[in-house]
């Protein structure tokens, strides 16, 4: 009998991990994978270190939600730019001045907090904060360089970049809110310490690293901007009729209705959960349980982490844009649930409950950027994405903090109701335009 349940289980592990090993055994990938999680510290860490040092030195939320909000925004702008260079000059020019204007930037910060400087230089510092390399995007584009179109090894690999970047939540929530309580220069000098470990790995290993716009056009005897061109009329080429464009042919552009349909998505996605984030730090620090607010967000990326294993061990039948809105839903409406709650632990049971389906929504936003941008742009699509994703949580963290000020935690948590239905209306807005996108070739299959 022990026999028997051991090899059910050794063949259920085999399933769901097996696919994922097979990737991670293949030359160079693991090194790289885990870099770019490493590197990717400062999201989970950064945001909550600021608030919570912020309301101690400072004493107000308000402050807090204003310069989480700066910085969203800050990365909405540097992002896009920033995959935008990726694609065209490579990953490691880009990458490396990037990281020493952040280790500056930080410092400078952490410093300017923990000794009560006037708020504007506080304002002045945070945008540069930015400065953070598009590592989940540059991984990703490695994954689908090294795949070669392989569809359904791509979609596992991609399932796995959300796997790794879950485990990075799990890991970062919890630890920033301990050492923010201890001190914020030490959660920002341990932050640091990851990205120059995650930058190391993950720079270093050039094998895997894919060819530049300008590495392409000057193999092919055209210049960037006739590549690109050329790029997107193949791309177009493979469209069914009808369809319509993800961009614009004279110019090359990545926009189309499909994309402006995902993004709009992400950006009210990015509001209520910034909302929900800031919410529920007031609403533990009322309780006097903030030392536990790290542990509560971490319960959703534990969940989150679960559903991205199994999300993306599974190769799925249904179509993408019904996995798409039915995770969405989950979400949206799981987090508006909040205001319903009355202690701490009833969120964190949410959050186990809802969490399952919040990686395989960013799963399924990813698939959805191999459908609408050309495969040398994928980086700049994806940071297109995580763009307005921080515009949304720049509004939402700033609307907020306003909000619980005035009326406490109560008054937040609504904020994120409200904000949580409307985003799944806009969402919803862009049904036609994201089915139909999904219907054209999967564009990493375009030989260019």
């Amino acid at each position: 009998m022990a026999n028997d349940l051991t090899l059910a289980v050794r063949q259920m592990g085999g399933r769901i991990f097996g696919g994922y090993a097979e990737l991670l055994r293949m030359p160079h990938t693991a090194r790289f994978a885990v870099g770019s999680v490493l590197a990717c510290m400062p999201f989970p860490m950064v945001g909550m270190t600021i608030t919570i040092s912020v309301q101690h030195y400072y004493g107000n939320y308000t402050l807090a939600g204003a310069l989480t909000a700066v910085q969203a925004i800050a990365l909405a702008i540097t992002e896009p730019l920033l995959g935008g260079l990726v694609d065209r000059f490579g990953q490691r020019r880009v990458s490396i001045p990037t990281i020493l204007v952040w280790i500056v930037a930080s410092t400078a910060l952490i410093s300017c907090i923990t000794a009560r400087a006037p708020e504007w230089i506080l304002f002045c510092l945070t945008p540069l904060l930015a400065a953070i390399p598009p590592w989940g995007g540059m991984s990703r584009t490695r994954w689908t360089h090294l795949l070669h179109g392989d569809r359904i090894r791509t979609d596992r690999a991609l399932s796995l970049s959300g796997v790794l970047d879950e485990c990075m939540w799990v890991v970062g929530n919890p630890l920033s809110s301990i050492l923010a309580v201890i001190s914020g220069l030490l959660a920002f000098s341990v932050t640091g310490l990851c990205v120059v470990i995650g930058a190391l790995m993950f720079l270093t290993e050039t094998t895997t690293e894919p060819p530049s716009q300008t590495d392409l056009a000057r193999t092919a005897g055209l210049t960037r901007a006739e590549y690109r061109r050329r790029e997107a009329e193949r791309a177009a080429g493979l469209r069914p009729a009808g369809a319509g464009h993800s961009g614009s042919l004279a110019t090359g552009s990545i926009w189309g209705p499909g994309l402006v349909a995902v993004c709009a998505t992400w950006f009210g996605l990015g509001a209520f959960q910034s909302a929900a984030g800031i919410s529920i730090i007031a609403f533990a620090t009322e309780q006097h349980l903030r030392q536990y607010t790290g542990f509560v967000f971490a319960c959703f990326s534990l969940s989150s982490l679960t559903g991205a294993i199994v999300y993306g061990a599974r190769n799925w039948a249904s179509p993408l844009w019904k996995r798409f809105y039915v995770c969405l839903a989950v979400v949206n409406i799981g987090l508006g649930s909040f205001m319903f709650a009355h202690n701490l632990w009833t969120i964190m049971v949410i959050y186990l409950v809802i969490g399952v389906c919040q990686a395989p929504t960013w799963i399924n936003g990813n698939q959805l950027m191999l459908h609408l941008v050309p495969p040398s742009r994928f980086t700049e699509g994806v940071a297109w994405m995580g763009a307005m994703n921080s515009i949304g949580g720049s509004a939402g963290s700033a609307l907020a903090g306003v909000v619980i000020d005035r009326t406490g935690s109560y008054g937040g948590f609504l904020t994120v109701t409200a904000l949580a239905l409307g985003s799944l209306a806009i969402a919803f807005m862009g049904f036609r335009q994201i089915r139909q996108g999904t219907e054209n070739p999967v564009l990493t299959e375009v030989s260019v």
